[in-house]
């Protein structure tokens, strides 16, 4: 009897079903990590038994990790170290949600606008964003974060002022590759209106490219809210912020790494599972 396709395996191995087993770990492992990550950030210190941010006690400080009342240890004041990684979060998480959307929404609009209209649009706001572009984007974050303030809300109108850019350009790129496909080219032959247009066939199009890069940029934006916050630019103590505890622990980096591992270990996790999502669904997308 000859052997179908699908029984050409090598015994004892099980290549397909281990590979149908691990094709979508790629995808789940690094959205659940993000989701475990927002639920103890955002729901544990509402719910579970969490002390206050700033609720040290000086008698207790500097404590290594594994403590007893101290899973992760104490800072220089004596707060809990896992208390201000979960408010801290909250602030990091914010920032890159915020800066991207913010981004994302502009950039999107200007992109495609520039994409679809061309001519005296698309020139006048390439040049605009070519300007933009021109400088250095942790300088461009720095400039417009001293000149706005140090909190959360300007924090996160800096940040999106830089990703702004990016994103325009790549909505405009996939607009130019949407502008001369078929369906397009029908309904502007149909006399539906611009406006329908790309409400109807180069938005829903161009969506997935600019939300893939939206989890890349929400990585960027994290590493550039602690980078400000790290400059003293940011957020700034008491008040919790992955950032500003990096920079708090650094002179005690010799005696007390754990002041500056612990926040460094959460970013850490954020930004990879962001990164590793990011690929796993734009590699799903340009197979589909």
């Amino acid at each position: 009897m000859a052997l179908q396709a699908s029984d050409a395996v090598v015994p004892g191995l099980g290549l397909p079903s281990l590979r149908s087993r691990l094709r979508g770990l790629d995808l789940w492992v690094p959205a659940a990590v993000l989701a475990a990550m927002a639920v103890a950030c955002f729901l544990v210190p509402l719910f579970g038994h969490v002390p206050g941010p700033n609720a040290g006690v000086l008698s207790q400080t500097r404590l290594p990790p594994l403590s007893r009342g101290h899973l992760l240890g104490t800072d220089t004041l004596g707060n809990d170290l896992l208390s201000r990684c979960l408010y801290g979060g909250q602030v990091s998480i914010e920032v890159g949600l915020g800066s991207v959307a913010l981004g994302l929404m502009a950039g999107g609009v200007l992109g495609i606008l520039a994409g679809y209209k061309g001519a005296i649009y698309d020139s006048s706001i390439m040049r605009l964003l070519d300007m933009i572009l021109a400088f250095p984007p942790l300088v461009l974050a720095l400039a417009v974060a001293s000149y706005l303030g140090p909190n959360e809300q300007d924090v996160i109108f800096a940040i999106a002022f830089f990703t702004t850019p990016a994103t325009a350009r790549l909505a405009r790129a996939q607009t130019l590759k949407l502008r001369e496909r078929e369906f397009i080219v029908a309904a502007e032959l149909a006399g539906h209106k611009a406006w329908y247009i790309l409400r109807r066939h180069v938005v829903p199009n161009v969506a997935p490219s600019l939300l893939t890069f939206g989890l890349t940029l929400v990585a960027v934006a994290m590493i550039i809210e602690a980078a400000l916050d790290f400059l003293g630019l940011g957020i700034r103590p008491p008040e919790p912020s992955w950032g500003s505890m990096i920079a708090s622990g650094q002179s005690y980096l010799s005696t007390s790494p754990w002041i500056v591992f612990v926040p460094t270990g959460f970013l850490f996790v954020t930004v990879t599972s962001l990164n590793l999502l990011g690929n796993a669904l734009r590699t799903r997308w340009a197979r589909s």
